[in-house]
């Protein structure tokens, strides 16, 4: 039988364990997977940890993939059995060897984008897209703060926003992981153990501030965030790796320059399967380019998954995680 990891109850890397089940036959709309590289994110510890709200207990964490249609449904007519395709999207279960998924979530794959890959950055790739191109919509000429440069999120977009013409500045938390970040576009990376980023960020825009601040750090980050921006610039709070932000009094965006917050998420922006497929195609075509450069910097056994909670929560890793059924 398949093996998966699977949480009988929340809490830390250790309550995933490896079992082994049955998977039945897809039902209507759906598409049998058989997996060849999972990817690993953030998000997959909230849910692990209960700082999101799981469908029911035992489940299976792991919202990024690639691999094999082996069977398709009843009514799933743009898919054929052996054809590649990757997706980053609920229902939550892609630590697995063969899952079932929704086949409307499932993008396929082109030549010159290998499985790998797409698990590497599917999720990550299409958080960049909509962060750069669609919420605060980045231009030639333009500074912007991303936080956790070296990060899977943040190495793909600092790449991107050089792409498009930026100057970028990112935070990181050691010397090394500066290096990664100053490799993959980003011009100005601040060590947040070490400098004032606040002042940091003014000297570097001759006191002016950043336009947009992108902000997947969350409690800990919040108001420094605040204090970089410009008058009326926006930040883009997608994450909260650091903890859940506090409840805020609105009047403080007035004080500091008529700002702006937003909260977004990937599922939002990718709900509509014409988006979907417009923010992938997009990705992928920055990667074929080689304008952004996908790099899988850790790769663990899926049977090995609390082992790489461990390393993300720790901060220990860079660039992009994949599991390998």
């Amino acid at each position: 039988m398949p093996g998966v990891i699977r949480v009988h109850e929340v809490g830390g890397p250790e309550v995933m364990r490896y079992e082994e089940i049955e998977v039945g036959a897809p039902g209507p709309g759906q598409a049998l997977i058989r997996q060849t590289a999972v990817g690993l994110n953030f998000i997959d510890v909230y849910f692990r940890s209960g700082l999101y709200p799981s469908p029911a207990l035992p489940f299976t964490p792991g919202l990024e993939g690639a691999g094999v249609v082996e069977a398709v449904g009843e009514g799933v007519s743009d898919l054929a059995v052996g054809q590649r395709v990757a997706y980053a999207s609920p229902p939550i279960g892609a630590y697995a060897e063969v899952r079932l998924h929704q086949a409307d979530r499932l993008v396929p794959l082109p030549d010159g984008i290998g499985d790998e890959q797409a698990a590497a950055m599917m999720l990550k790739g299409m958080t960049a897209h909509y962060l750069l191109r669609r919420t605060f919509r980045v231009e030639r000429g333009q500074t912007i703060l991303f936080h956790a440069a070296a990060g899977g999120v943040g190495t793909i977009a600092c790449q991107w926003a050089k792409h498009l013409g930026a100057t970028v500045i990112g935070t990181v938390g050691s010397a090394a992981k500066a290096e990664v970040a100053r490799a993959h576009g980003c011009d100005h990376p601040i060590r947040y153990d070490q400098e004032d980023l606040v002042a940091r960020v003014r000297e570097i825009t001759d006191g002016k501030g950043v336009p947009v601040v992108y902000d997947s750090v969350g409690r800990s980050t919040f108001e420094r965030s605040l204090d970089c921006l410009a008058p009326l610039g926006m930040l883009v709070s997608f994450g909260q790796s650091s903890g859940k932000i506090p409840p805020v009094d609105l009047g403080i965006l007035s004080q500091k320059g008529s700002l702006y917050v937003t909260r977004p998420t990937l599922m939002t922006y990718t709900a509509a399967r014409g988006d979907l497929l417009a923010a992938a195609g997009e990705l992928f075509d920055v990667v074929r380019s080689g304008a952004v450069r996908i790099e899988i910097d850790q790769r663990y056994p899926l049977r090995d998954a609390v082992a790489a909670h461990r390393a993300l929560e720790g901060r220990e890793t860079t660039g992009s995680t994949i599991l390998q059924p």
